[in-house]
């Protein structure tokens, strides 16, 4: 396959790109050049190899989710610089 200048022009499109006419060669060179290297590996056997999803078979491992009263809320608001009853006061940072 081949990307000509209306194809190129209607990428630009889809992605909201605006290429100056002096851009255009050198575009089209690049994907062309991208689409020569997929079509280089579409001639790879692949015979036996399963489809990846992930790149690394490992597992998230990640701590039971348990509910516990680690930190009394008093004992957390005595070293907040600024509170107000139980809620922790902080500086505004948006308009």
């Amino acid at each position: 396959m081949k990307v000509d200048h209306e194809t190129l022009h209607k990428i630009a499109h889809l992605a909201r790109l605006e290429v100056r006419p002096d851009e255009e060669v050198e575009l089209l060179n690049s994907l062309n050049g991208v689409l020569t290297w997929m079509e280089q590996l579409n001639e790879v056997d692949t015979t036996g190899v399963e489809p990846l999803t992930h790149i690394s078979p490992d597992l998230n491992v990640l701590r039971n989710d348990a509910v516990a009263n680690h930190l009394p809320r008093e004992q957390a608001l005595a070293n907040a610089p600024q509170h107000e009853g139980p809620f922790f006061q902080v500086p505004k940072v948006m308009e």
